[in-house]
């Protein structure tokens, strides 16, 4: 086994990775709440609330966390996605009790005092302001409102300037108490560390946690086109088109990621040698996919002149035909195993890497693959495999989110 699991009696999970010819430990504390378990007037709750647990507890306050990760040389943060939301901290082996005592504390007891919450509103809001001086992350935002329009994963996790304004702290709290318990939670940690005693840890500091039943509200997503312009006078049109994808649990992702990396996701990549390396439209064009529990999404970024911006989509739009056409070459297919095999085994050096690994896939239910087992799936695809997801997805309803000066009107024949 390359890993070891243990489940308190309140629900819990407790997994853990041994990397014993390292001197650190990643741990990580995962609640298996998200963006789409807001309710109405919890718009940008799970990403406010990640805030304010490293405000402290009655026992902690937020400068005494601070000092004491800085004590020890270790590091600490969090980060909120659309499904889960994960506390964590790197190190040295000797500290990990250290590490469950203070992100058990953060996580449990959080103090939610009125002055510390209104004073992070003023952080949040900042971070909206910054994201939305970014044409990147505007053009992102369009691009997810229009692919899940009327869809759970539609919601922005920053939420909006006027629901962090609005947000109470009964808004917040609810949300906490609602979301947060031991059953809908993961303790991971990655690094120099014995099962057993972590165990233990586990139980001293959760062990009398609460445990209720969690629901998501997960239900197919309706794709059809649309276009989501956000109109600037900028010197680059920032504009992303994609589609449907896969969801997490489908056994053909490992097909979908070769097809991703063969079409944009390395220099080598059809799109980046097409439109940056032959004819120097853009700076940056790359291809990503986002797997969720019930829906996938699949887009390609290209950042270009907005006199190119056309050219640009023609391009894209020829290169997918090419790929629904004739799929990927040998050779191509070969490079990508490589690629995406080798980037697997470096990570596996990382003890934070295999951290998240393991708690994500924790979370979402997936099976734990070794190095290994994973390294086979994707030896075991196929170029039929590749050319049959490429069929799938790249035929199906279009997608456009962009940030420049243009009219939603003048992108829409790309979507069509």
């Amino acid at each position: 086994m390359h890993y070891e699991l243990s489940t308190l009696s309140n629900g819990l999970r407790v997994i853990t990775d041994s990397m014993p010819d390292v001197r650190s430990v990643a741990l990580g504390v995962w609640a298996d709440a998200g963006t789409r378990d807001e309710l109405s007037n919890e718009a940008g709750a799970a990403h406010f609330l990640e805030h304010l647990l490293f405000k402290g507890s009655e026992r902690l306050s937020a400068q005494q966390i601070a000092e004491a990760f800085d004590a020890v040389g270790g590091r600490s943060n969090a980060f909120t996605s659309k499904e889960q939301t994960c506390y964590w901290a790197r190190l040295r082996d000797d500290d990990l009790p250290l590490g469950i005592d203070i992100l058990a504390e953060m996580v449990r007891r959080p103090a939610f005092r009125q002055h510390e919450i209104d004073s992070e509103k003023h952080v949040v809001l900042e971070e909206i302001n910054m994201n939305e001086d970014d044409p990147t992350d505007v053009a992102y935002e369009e691009f997810v409102r229009a692919l899940w329009q009327g869809h759970a994963l539609e919601r922005p996790v920053l939420g909006t300037k006027s629901s962090i304004t609005d947000m109470t702290r009964a808004d917040i709290h609810g949300f906490w108490s609602r979301r947060y318990h031991a059953a809908a939670t993961v303790v991971a940690v990655a690094g120099r560390l014995d099962h057993a005693p972590l165990v233990e840890m586990a139980e001293e500091h959760f062990g009398d946690w609460h445990a209720d039943e969690s629901t998501h509200d997960h239900a197919p997503a309706t794709f059809q086109s649309r276009v989501g312009v956000r109109h600037r006078d900028t010197e680059q049109t920032h504009l992303i088109i994609g589609g449907e994808g896969l969801k997490r649990g489908d056994d053909r992702r490992f097909a979908f990621g070769l097809l991703n990396h063969v079409m944009g996701g390395g220099m080598s990549s059809r799109l980046f040698r097409e439109i940056r390396e032959q004819r120097g439209l853009a700076y940056a064009v790359y291809s990503f996919k986002f797997p969720y529990a019930d829906s996938g999404g699949y887009g390609v970024y290209v950042g270009t002149t907005p006199s190119q911006t056309e050219q640009v989509l023609h391009l894209i739009g020829d290169e997918f035909k090419k790929l629904i056409a004739d799929g990927i070459s040998v050779g191509e297919l070969e490079r990508a195993k490589g690629h995406v095999q080798g980037s697997l085994a470096l990570s596996e050096e990382d003890p934070n890497s295999r951290m998240i690994r393991l708690g994500r896939d924790e979370i979402a239910g997936l099976d734990h693959l070794s190095l290994d087992e994973t390294l086979a799936r994707y030896d075991e695809v196929t170029l039929d495999d590749v050319h049959g997801v490429a069929t799938e997805l790249l035929t199906g309803p279009k997608v456009i989110g962009a940030t420049g000066p243009h009219e939603a009107a003048s992108l829409e024949p790309f979507v069509a």
